[in-house]
């Protein structure tokens, strides 16, 4: 990390002043949860990368977003569901090409790389241009600087072996018809490849729209689209090329929190109001017969 200081203009231990507004702060909240959480005493994620990171940021993390056990908990599950499906993907194609979508600050890469895989960042021009001051890109490692709705990013993307696609914390601020036709487009465009994004539920979504998400500080950008875990099947209809949808569920988390969130989620009433983690897979385009699975850790 010294030579990356020095290399943009810093001096080793320096801070880098950070300020976003609106939906890319959004990167700035989710470094603090896995940062927290990583910091940890037997915490669900190891991410010293992350600790790193929001060590050499000049933010008042904690007065902004304040600091909440259970906050970074569930966000570090929902991290460790993104993670088993890159890991999962990379020991089936060990040299084939990860897309996250709407990356920010995400240091996924610096997790579970496996050393042969190619990956692509794909986000608004204001997140990228930070990425690549405070996360440069290594030689298996492209930004590329543009909305996830703007199809000039799949150009960049060979999907000859293997193609997973996250977006992590971000379909939630699209709009539904914005979601719906990006479904389409990759079913379109990448046959056999994977799709990973989590939800939040349609109250979560309302309340957010209205403006009635403010935990400490900071007040949550409005989500316009939320889906309850019931109506993950109506996701087929984006495509015909739709051709497995899953529900990827967290790992078994010690302690009695863990149990509790691990009771929620397979609780018929509390589990259809719970954000969601889904796998999407897309089938050739003679191969439209749809599957539903779940897969837990």
């Amino acid at each position: 990390m010294v030579e990356n200081e020095r290399a943009n203009g810093r001096e080793p231990g320096q801070k880098e002043a950070v300020r976003l507004t609106a939906v890319p702060e959004t990167a700035l909240w989710t470094l603090h949860q896995r940062a927290t959480e990583a910091r940890r005493p037997g915490g669900v994620l190891d991410d010293p990368e992350a600790v790193d990171l929001a060590d050499r940021i000049d933010f008042p993390f904690a007065e902004r977003f304040g600091t909440s056990a259970l906050q970074s908990l569930v966000q570090g599950i929902r991290v460790r569901c993104f993670d088993r499906e890159v890991e999962d993907f990379l020991t089936r194609h060990p040299r084939g090409t990860v897309v996250n979508l709407g990356d920010g600050l995400e240091t996924q890469y610096w997790r579970v790389d496996n050393g042969r895989a190619r990956w692509i960042s794909v986000d608004l021009p204001e997140a990228s241009e930070l990425r690549a001051r405070l996360l440069p890109a290594g030689p298996r490692q492209e930004l590329v600087a543009c909305s996830v709705t703007d199809p000039a990013w799949i150009e960049r993307v060979d999907d000859s072996r293997g193609l997973l696609i996250t977006a992590e914390g971000l379909l939630m601020y699209l709009r539904p018809p914005e979601v719906r036709a990006l479904l389409a487009l990759l079913a379109e465009r990448f046959p056999g490849a994977t799709l990973v994004f989590d939800a939040v539920p349609r109250w979560f979504s309302r309340l957010a729209v209205e403006g009635r998400l403010r935990t400490h500080g900071y007040q949550a950008p409005p989500m316009p689209w939320g889906m309850d875990a019931r109506d993950r099947g109506k996701l087929a209809t984006a495509h015909p090329g739709v051709a497995e949808i899953r529900d990827v569920r967290p790992e078994r988390t010690p302690g009695p929190l863990g149990a509790a969130l691990a009771l929620a989620v397979r609780l018929p009433v509390l589990g259809g109001l719970r954000p969601t983690v889904t796998a999407v897979r897309f089938g050739s385009p003679g191969n439209h017969g749809l599957r539903t699975a779940v897969s837990t850790g």
